[in-house]
């Protein structure tokens, strides 16, 4: 088992209802909670079925170099990138209007 944060924005109410089944939704969007892998994976499934328009990152505890790992689902302006196998964050710039 280990530590595993979900943090959501604009997903649809059943979304957020199915994260709750399993995590604890410690502030608005974000849910904590200690899972198995298979558990994880299953709510990592949900997510790609039901976010819709939204965007989700997913982040749980690694043995690795940093001590986590994490995805992405949706669009936002933070975007993770691979610096020689180590997993980074790159901030878009705003978009023009």
């Amino acid at each position: 088992m280990a530590m595993l944060t979900v943090v959501t924005e604009a997903v649809p109410p059943r979304l957020r209802g199915r994260l709750a089944v399993w995590l604890l939704e410690v502030r608005a969007g974000v849910y904590v909670g200690d899972v198995s892998r298979r558990i994880r994976e299953m709510i990592w499934y949900q997510v790609t079925e039901l976010a819709e328009e939204g965007n989700v990152v997913m982040a749980w505890a690694s043995n690795n170099e940093s001590g986590f790992e994490f995805q992405t689902y949706g669009t936002n302006r933070r975007e993770p990138v691979d610096m020689d196998g180590l997993r980074l964050v790159r901030f878009l710039p705003e978009e023009q209007r």
